[in-house]
């Protein structure tokens, strides 16, 4: 039977555990050159809650990225247990391969209890239904942008401005990206596997405000990227099979580096989480 791209994702988010601490992950049956950051901190991200002796909701990821993975060989996953107590547990998670250590990440844990709480509004955007699907938007740029027709997909985008090659296209630019976000089908009733498919998609679209702060795009322009530092701060259960708007922008570009802030808020308007990443962006103007 044909396996889907949401599958094939749940498939390489349930690791093996080899003992108490270490796990085995696996790469899909589609994959860029080098191992897709998001899917390594989504695996390590599992390989830290896998851990936990009792439960506690998500706290914050941080995940600094050393080297490039092989995505024709398996990822060892090595969790250290640094923290666990009634309300706190931390873990950091080694991502090895060969030997060399290609990503650490560290996670905590935190039952905070009820607070104080307010937050930014939601940006006025479409109802994700109103909008247009991934594959409409890269119909008639197959050969602009084939590493984005070829990628696996199992998250549904509907963008509620023009991605930056329709918007390159148009000669336009745009200082922010706002595209609302879910799994591709039904999801497991595993609250760590929602927060880890969300983990997996904050690494699309975070670094787009960059370039089309810029009028620039992926496959027009020669550009090169390369994420070296990506952390999460969870503040809100998350069901990643119901839309969420992740809202970007970039901050700042200097020093052929750029950094992307976003919110992932859900349809009622509240945050559900917050990402910063900070990229190597080289830009070959008239290459």
């Amino acid at each position: 039977m044909p396996v889907g791209d949401l599958e094939e994702l749940l498939a390489v988010l349930g690791l093996i555990r080899i003992d108490d601490d270490t796990f085995v992950g696996s790469h899909p049956s589609k994959n860029p050159p080098r191992t897709f950051g998001g899917q390594m901190m989504a695996q390590a991200f599992v390989a830290a809650g896998r851990t936990l002796v009792r439960d506690c909701p998500p706290g914050a990821m941080s995940t600094h990225f050393i080297a490039g993975g092989n995505p024709e060989k398996d990822l060892e996953f090595r969790v250290v247990r640094l923290r666990d107590e009634r309300r706190f547990a931390n873990r950091r998670v080694d991502v090895v391969q060969d030997g060399v250590l290609l990503t650490t990440a560290m996670v905590s844990f935190v039952d905070g209890g009820r607070g104080l709480e307010h937050g930014t509004e939601a940006p006025v955007v479409p109802d994700p239904l109103s909008l247009p699907k991934i594959d409409d938007l890269l119909a008639g740029y197959e050969k602009t942008v084939p590493q984005f027709v070829e990628a696996l997909r199992p998250i549904e985008w509907r963008y509620t401005n023009d991605p930056a090659w329709v918007m390159r296209s148009k000669g336009e630019k745009l200082g922010h990206n706002r595209v609302w976000l879910k799994a591709d089908g039904p999801m497991p009733e595993d609250p760590l596997l929602h927060t880890a498919a969300l983990v997996y998609a904050s690494d699309t679209t975070v670094l787009d405000s960059i370039i089309t702060t810029h009028g620039l795009s992926w496959g027009y322009d020669r550009i090169f990227a390369a994420t070296v530092n990506h952390s999460l701060w969870f503040h809100r259960p998350i069901r990643f099979d119901e839309w969420v708007l992740y809202s970007t922008t970039s901050p700042v570009a200097s020093d052929s580096r750029g950094l992307g802030t976003g919110h992932f808020y859900d349809q009622a308007g509240q945050i559900v989480a917050t990402v910063v990443q900070e990229g190597i962006i080289k830009y070959f103007p008239g290459a």
